[in-house]
């Protein structure tokens, strides 16, 4: 989980920086895919430290 979480943050910072370089109507939908992309990653990283966390018993 935290490999998948790694790649989908690498993955949406370098489309956000790609959708930059883009035009028009391409380059929004660039943007919004990558930070898709980026707020998965966040998701599953948080996920990841949820899941490994010692139970206070």
């Amino acid at each position: 989980m935290k490999l998948i979480s790694i790649l989908l943050m690498i993955l949406g910072i370098v489309g956000i920086l790609l959708s930059f370089m883009m035009f028009g109507d391409i380059g929004i939908a660039a943007f919004i895919g990558s930070l898709a992309a980026l707020l998965s990653g966040i998701g599953f990283w948080q996920a990841h430290k949820a899941l490994h966390l010692p139970s206070k018993q």
